[in-house]
Parts: C-alpha cells; sequence; structure tokens
C-alpha cells in the first residue's frame, strides 16, 4: 500500500463522484451550452456573492487569465515572494501580461497592508504603475497558513485607497474556510477576483473556477480562448467539481487533524530542526544537516511513503481525502522508528 503525501492534487474521483461523472449532462461549452459547466459557475458565484463565474482546466489559467484582465504591459503586479503565481507559474506574469513583479518577505507566504503600502511604486515615470496585489490563501510555501479576515480588510483598504485591484489565488481557499470557521462571502466581497481548484482537497479529478463581476468574467472568457483554455463538452469534469463543492468541504478538517497528528510524531524525532505552525493540510519542517531532506524522503519510501523535498533541508508532506486513518496511523509508526 503506497501513502502519497506529495500533495493533495494525487486525489482520485470516488465512487459516488464517478457516478456523477457518468450521468453527467453535457453541451458545448464554448457556446455557453453545457448545462453541468452552467451549475457549476453558478453555484460558485452564489456560494461566494460574486456576480459570475468562469470554469478553466487549471488554477494556473485561473490565475495567469485574472492578471491579464487586471494589468496593461509595463505595468507592475505585487505579491508575496514564494507566491504560486511567481514561482510556479513558469514565467506567466511576464510571458503572458508583460508585467513585471515586486516581491515582498513575508511572514509564512503571507503579507501585510504596510508591507503593501511601502510596495507600492508612486508615481514616477520611471518606475511600472502598480496595478495589481496578488494574495495566497492558504499560503502552500507556508505550510498551508492562513490569513485572518481583518488583514485582508486592510489590505483591501490600501487597495482601494491607491486604486489597485485584489485578487486571491484561493487554490486551497476552502482550508482556510474550514479552519478559520470562515464563510465564501466573506471573500467574494473583498476581492475583485478569486481563483478556486477543485482538484486539491476537494477531490475533483480537473478544474479550477475564476470568479469576479460580470464584465471581468466576460473578458476572463475572451482569455480563456487565446490561452486554449475553451472546451466542448466540459461538463463530464464539471460535474466532478460540482459535487466536490457540494460534498468535500466540510470533510477538510479530517485532513486537518491527520496533519497535526503526523507533525505531532515528527516533533519528537531529534533530527527534526523545525516544523511550522500546522493550521492546515500542509506540513512543512526543516531537518538537521546529519539528515538531508533528499535521504529522510528516500528512508519513507523504502515503506512505501511518498513525500517531497522542497529544498535541501526542507520536507513537504500534505494530507487529502485519499489519506485514511490507518495510513496516518502507519505512517506515525514509520517516524517513530527512524
Amino acid at each position: 500500500m503506497t501513502i502519497d503525501f506529495r500533495s493533495d492534487t494525487v486525489t482520485r474521483p470516488s465512487p459516488a463522484m464517478m457516478e456523477v461523472v457518468k450521468n453527467a449532462r453535457v453541451g458545448d461549452d464554448v457556446f455557453g451550452e453545457d448545462p453541468s459547466i452552467n451549475d457549476l459557475e453558478a453555484f460558485t458565484a452564489d456560494m461566494f456573492g460574486m456576480e459570475s463565474a468562469v470554469f478553466c482546466p487549471s488554477g494556473t489559467m485561473t490565475n495567469q487569465i485574472a492578471i491579464k484582465c487586471h494589468t496593461q504591459p509595463a505595468e507592475e503586479v505585487i505579491c508575496e515572494r514564494q507566491s504560486h503565481i511567481y514561482q510556479y507559474e513558469g514565467g506567466g506574469i511576464a510571458y503572458n501580461s508583460g508585467c513585471q513583479v515586486k516581491l515582498i518577505e513575508g511572514n509564512r507566504g503571507r503579507i501585510t497592508a504596510e508591507q503593501v503600502t511601502a510596495a507600492i511604486n508612486p508615481d514616477d515615470i520611471h518606475k511600472a504603475k502598480s496595478t495589481l496585489v496578488s494574495l495566497e490563501n492558504t499560503a502552500n510555501r507556508g505550510g498551508g497558513s492562513c490569513y485572518e479576515m481583518d488583514d485582508i480588510r486592510k489590505i483591501r483598504k490600501v487597495c482601494d485607497d491607491n486604486r489597485l485591484n485584489l485578487h486571491l489565488d484561493g487554490a486551497r481557499l476552502f482550508n482556510a474556510i474550514v479552519a478559520k470557521k470562515q464563510q465564501p462571502k466573506d471573500f467574494g466581497s473583498l476581492f475583485d477576483s478569486i481563483s478556486i481548484c477543485l482538484s486539491k482537497g476537494l477531490g475533483a479529478p480537473v478544474g479550477s473556477v475564476l470568479l469576479g463581476k460580470k464584465d471581468f468574467i466576460k473578458k476572463a472568457r475572451r482569455f480563456r480562448k487565446v490561452m486554449g483554455g475553451g472546451m466542448r463538452q466540459s461538463g463530464i469534469i464539471g460535474a466532478a467539481g460540482l459535487y466536490a463543492l457540494q460534498h468535500n468541504i466540510d470533510r477538510l478538517a479530517i485532513d486537518h487533524e491527520h496533519a497535526r497528528q503526523i507533525a505531532e510524531a515528527l516533533s519528537k524525532k531529534s533530527f527534526i530542526k523545525d516544523i511550522f505552525p500546522v493550521e492546515t493540510n500542509i506540513i512543512i519542517f526543516s531537518v538537521t544537516p546529519v539528515y538531508a531532506a533528499k535521504r529522510l524522503v528516500a528512508e519513507l519510501k523504502k515503506h512505501e511513503i511518498l513525500a517531497i523535498a522542497i529544498a535541501e533541508n526542507q520536507v513537504r508532506i500534505v494530507t487529502h481525502l485519499d489519506i485514511t486513518t490507518d495510513m496516518v496511523r502507519t505512517t506515525c509508526e514509520v517516524i517513530r522508528e527512524l
């Protein structure tokens, strides 16, 4: 039995989800005629209290479309230095939007209103025009860290005062919502655009949704087409996404508890240097030089436990819906014996 903690993207559709997929109503989504996609987009827009939504193949696409919609070439995007939009989207901001990025050194992936204020360029022809602020919640490289709503409200005010748009990379937003006992509409009222991923902890096989105002989403559909994201009978995967939203949000709390249990086992080992606070389903920990990250990953693999070395001395473990209580128990036992 392989226990795969490499990412929550490795989840597989459940039998119940596959039954929904098999019976999905479909049409041509580019023509706006796929009923399953229309239902998914309407459901998510209503959930977040936003005007409209568009379904895309990936979170990278929804993020890149949002940035393209919010900016013009030679402008600037402000984000935390470990943000997914900067680190893991193939230089897409430069390639797709012709923008530069100003990076902020945050606290486990989170930035403050004061930092955003300091990062905004003055009205000077020598400087790129600051146009967009992007937040990531939860923050992947921050170990699944979550923003407090008050901190987001302060950043929103800075954006309003300086006429900047505010985007949310919410690939794991539902983990934050469950952990902090928040509501989707709390976020819908504060952001100009939100990207949510359906294929991570929620367990759908593929897909993300971009939310915003009607005019924004109309523009987003054009860029989706340009980027090759317009699909035809995509209701087959859209139905899986809708099922995930309707059935798999509350159970994310189980993943969070599993992460805490594994972190507790790790904390007792002498070769563990430090562990990021575990807020959701991601555990990031550092190992001592004696026990390099790749060596630890290799040792775990001998026991059919898969993890990822994200730096020379840093390992990431991610829990998800395919990880059972028995798998967590086995993992903790293996860790104790290392």
